[in-house]
């Protein structure tokens, strides 16, 4: 190489500095601009807020009786109370505390194990992947419901239980999801120089498969943190989750069914709170899918 060429190339100029920092706030402006995710990023804040100071929010304790018996909403209980006389208000918001970190929990548990299976899986191929997929094939055919009851029938009812269950029963989703992004990576000729190098299959799974198919597997986790919450309020609602008088959402309205006709308050308050919180989740999750795939980037800019 001729030291002409050697010279051009340590003189050539490096990017400004300015564009670093465009380039890292990209994504940040790509979310910024999707104003649903601004209201309901603000409305999925809110709760996670008052579900971390309850104590401080909720005008009383959650399990506290009164002789104020089915009281529609007013000052003194701004959701009205229940057959017992609890405050609704205090039970909607410690509910929040239940049901978006059993679902956090959820979430996690099938993410952690899911992502691993699917990455073993892809990377290993032949048999492994073979035997691996048909089982989880064989998961895919129970929906994700009757996959969480079932393991609640063996586990018994608790919320320790129900956060293992719906964890469990998603695992399909991640593992399939996993796996298939990393047909996709390890092709690539910067995986094949790694194994080229002698680099083992854990280091080139953790250092160079992983952080490239994580992306879809953030989105899949944040959508799939509203199904954890439904699945858990529904099984709450047949008595296979929370107990009473736990204030969880489900729980709530599974108490209430009776009182329906006489109290419209005790069944609204909780349904309207498990709505927002799913919506706001998934209307978060289909910004994260939008911002995070370059595909749909540059969609309506020609």
């Amino acid at each position: 190489m001729s030291q002409a060429v050697v010279t051009e190339r340590v003189a050539r100029p490096t990017a400004p500095a300015f564009e670093r920092p465009r380039r890292r706030w990209g994504f940040a402006r790509r979310l910024l601009r999707n104003p649903l995710l601004l209201v309901w990023g603000i409305v999925l804040l809110a709760m996670i807020a008052a579900a971390v100071f309850a104590p401080a929010v909720a005008p009383s304790d959650p399990l506290e009786q009164s002789n104020d018996l089915l009281v529609g909403p007013s000052r003194t209980h701004l959701f009205g109370t229940d057959e017992l006389g609890r405050d609704v208000f205090s039970r909607v918001i410690y509910g929040a505390r239940i049901s978006l970190s059993v679902g956090l929990v959820a979430v996690v548990i099938a993410t952690v194990l899911g992502t691993t299976i699917g990455l073993v899986s892809g990377l290993a191929g032949g048999v492994v992947d073979n035997v691996t997929m048909r089982f989880i094939d064989i998961l895919l055919a129970f929906p994700g419901i009757i996959l969480a009851i079932l393991i609640m029938a063996t586990l018994g009812p608790s919320l320790v239980n129900v956060m293992i269950a719906v964890g469990l029963s998603a695992i399909p989703w991640y593992a399939r999801t996993a796996r298939a992004s990393t047909l996709v990576v390890k092709e690539y000729d910067y995986i094949l120089a790694t194994r080229a190098v002698g680099s083992g299959p854990l280091r080139i799974m953790v250092r160079h498969v992983l952080p490239n198919v994580i992306t879809p597997v953030i989105v899949l986790s944040t959508i799939g943190m509203a199904g954890a919450i439904l699945a858990i309020s529904g099984l709450s609602y047949i008595g296979l989750g929370a107990q009473p008088p736990s204030p969880e959402w489900g729980s709530m309205l599974s108490q209430a069914r009776l009182y329906m006709q006489r109290a419209w308050w005790i069944t609204t308050f909780p349904g309207i709170a498990i709505v927002m919180a799913v919506m706001a989740i998934n209307l978060i999750g289909d910004a994260l899918r939008d911002a995070l795939d370059p595909r749909l980037r540059n969609v309506g800019k020609n």
